[in-house]
């Protein structure tokens, strides 16, 4: 394959092996920029039913996308322009108290999962376990144990070989079957294609601050069933968070307080890294920003950046129209809330590359203001678009006519997603996320492992004259500078990993970008390995307090398998 784009050698490797087209042989018959000339065109030929050029659109993509300043979320790059042509990556499906609903919900959760979508999915409305079955006059088996019925189904489909089955599974803390829930993934083979969170309310909040109980519902029969003290349950989900990583919370209040189109629904789930609460049957087309290409000289690149979040907000609001949905209900919402997620990723290269510490309120104060910039530049390129194509077609009694806007293109217009994979294909830092480690391996879905160094420490290195290949295989053994006298001590500072941060400062950065993003953000706050209990209950209280609309822990080993880990050896 020819590295026509001069990629980085773990690029190459990811993209040939997920992304690049293949002939019935496997072999890749693709190049990276004639696979991202296939998706600009593809993106940019909707231009034409409204009078653009999509010529003209396709050489602003593509010069994005080969630039690497802006890549759109997966199914876009490995469907653009083929058979499948499912573009988005984030779905919700609803999940009714039937068992016919149930596996409709199923079949459908396998149709977006062979194109390469995620999917979410809220568990609420299933009678709990023990429950009357009216129409055998059986036992309901309750939520925990039909979600391993949508687990089984992930495990079968795969996404067709090319990126790992992803489901959110959410259930509400009022639910009488919460704590089968909250300790539901303590095995660790069970559920393994799903993240879960509990949805909670600040009522429920409340009562943790102040000890007291609150009311469980049947969501049957709308009666109470039972009550159960608020804290008990609270340090319940920490202790399960701390022993493998999950569940995570969503903050149900906040994420409907701030839904654009409230009479047509709540929300009640995410997507499955959380970024992404949706009604049922929406979609969301993702794409993100790396910021570090546009630090220059030790400065942000405003003017730069503005015309790359224009191009981008067209481009994904474009997204929409190429897009071919597996289920008609879902172009009918999709089509309706035209929402669009546009985040950014290499947040923490930009920092090193700006001279900021990440755990510094000078980098929650550049988080602000990168953030509110793109907020405020996507939201007037959406206006400029509804200009001329129309708003989306649910504008009348949204938020945005609330607030006294005339027209709106898109429903949503900012997420920050995890880009995960993205991230390396950019050769860049993921998402909002603090450096990982200077050196680890990254293990992607067929078992192949990626080993990664951070290229600007190296470059700093060989700059100051203390690289030496013995120093970065010592490095890479811990993965954190921290300590090490060998490297100078304003290096020490800079190069700030994840598990040398305190956890405070992984929620306080979430909370500053969420300030200025009308989704969510996707943000895991790592957490070394000798961790408590109490420090994974204060992450989540103080992300409800910082006004965050999810929180998700991760303690480093608390799995047997993980996606990012240190090498102990060469």
């Amino acid at each position: 394959m020819k590295n026509d784009l001069h990629l980085l050698p773990n690029a190459l490797t990811v993209l040939s092996r997920r992304y690049l087209m293949k002939d019935g042989q496997g072999r890749v018959v693709e190049t990276p920029a004639e696979l991202f000339r296939r998706v600009a065109r593809h993106v940019a030929a909707p231009d034409a039913a409204y009078g653009d050029d999509p010529a003209f659109s396709a050489e602003q993509f593509y010069q994005a996308m080969a630039s690497l300043e802006f890549l759109p979320n997966s199914p876009t790059l490995m469907n653009a322009g083929t058979e499948l042509g499912l573009l988005s990556a984030c779905f919700v499906l609803p999940v009714p108290d039937s068992i016919t609903g149930i596996f409709d919900s199923v079949k459908s959760m396998a149709i977006i999962h062979q194109a390469g979508g995620g999917t979410g999915f809220s568990f609420s409305h299933l009678r709990p376990k023990g429950d009357l079955v009216g129409t055998t006059h059986g036992i309901a088996s309750g939520p925990v144990s039909f979600m391993g019925t949508f687990d089984s189904a992930t495990e079968v489909v795969k996404q067709g070989g090319r990126r790992r089955g992803a489901n959110m599974g959410v259930l509400r803390i009022d639910h009488p079957d919460i704590l089968e829930f909250i300790g539901s993934k303590q095995q660790e083979d069970f559920l393994r294609n799903f993240n879960i969170s509990v949805a909670v309310t600040d009522e429920f909040m409340e009562a943790v601050r102040t000890d007291s109980e609150y009311r469980l519902v049947n969501p049957r029969t709308g009666a109470a069933a039972g009550r159960l003290r608020a804290l008990p349950v609270m340090e319940a989900i920490a202790a399960a968070a701390w022993a493998c990583g999950d569940p995570g919370m969503i903050f149900l209040d906040r994420i409907n307080a701030a839904n654009p189109t409230p009479r047509l629904g709540s929300m009640e789930t995410t997507n499955p890294c959380g970024e992404q609460p949706l009604l049922p049957y929406e979609s969301c087309n993702l794409g993100s920003i790396d910021l570090s290409k546009f630090v220059t000289a030790g400065e942000i690149d405003w003017a730069r950046l503005g015309k790359l979040v224009d191009i981008a907000v067209h481009f994904l609001d474009n997204v929409i129209d190429a897009n071919h949905f597996p289920l008609d209900e879902i172009g009918k919402m999709t089509d309706g809330n035209r929402k669009i997620g546009l985040g950014v990723m290499g947040f923490a290269e930009a920092l090193v590359r700006l001279g900021i510490r990440y755990d510094s309120e000078a980098a929650l104060a550049k988080a602000e203001e990168i953030m509110k910039f793109i907020e405020e530049r996507a939201v007037a390129k959406s206006i400029g678009i509804a200009g001329r194509r129309g708003s989306f077609p649910n504008f009348e009694g949204s938020l945005w006519q609330q607030r006294g806007y005339e027209a709106m293109r898109n429903a949503t217009v900012t997420t920050i997603a995890p880009t995960g994979t993205i991230s390396v294909i950019a050769g860049t830092s993921s998402g909002i996320e603090p450096l990982f480690a200077i050196s680890f391996v990254r293990d992607v879905m067929d078992g192949t492992r990626l080993f990664e160094t951070n290229t600007e420490f190296e470059r700093l290195a060989r700059q100051h004259g203390f690289h030496s290949e013995d120093l970065m295989m010592e490095i890479a053994r811990s993965g954190s500078v921290a300590g090490n006298e060998r490297v100078p001590a304003d290096l020490r500072k800079l190069f700030r990993t994840a598990m040398d941060i305190e956890p405070e400062w992984h929620v306080r950065m979430q909370a500053a970008f969420q300030k200025h993003v009308d989704n969510a953000v996707s943000k895991t706050v790592n957490l070394p390995r000798d961790s408590g209990i109490d420090d994974v209950k204060r992450v989540f209280l103080l992300a409800w307090e910082l006004g965050c609309k999810g929180i998700t822990v991760f303690r480093y080993g608390s799995r047997r398998q993980q996606v990012l880990y240190l090498s102990p050896s060469k």
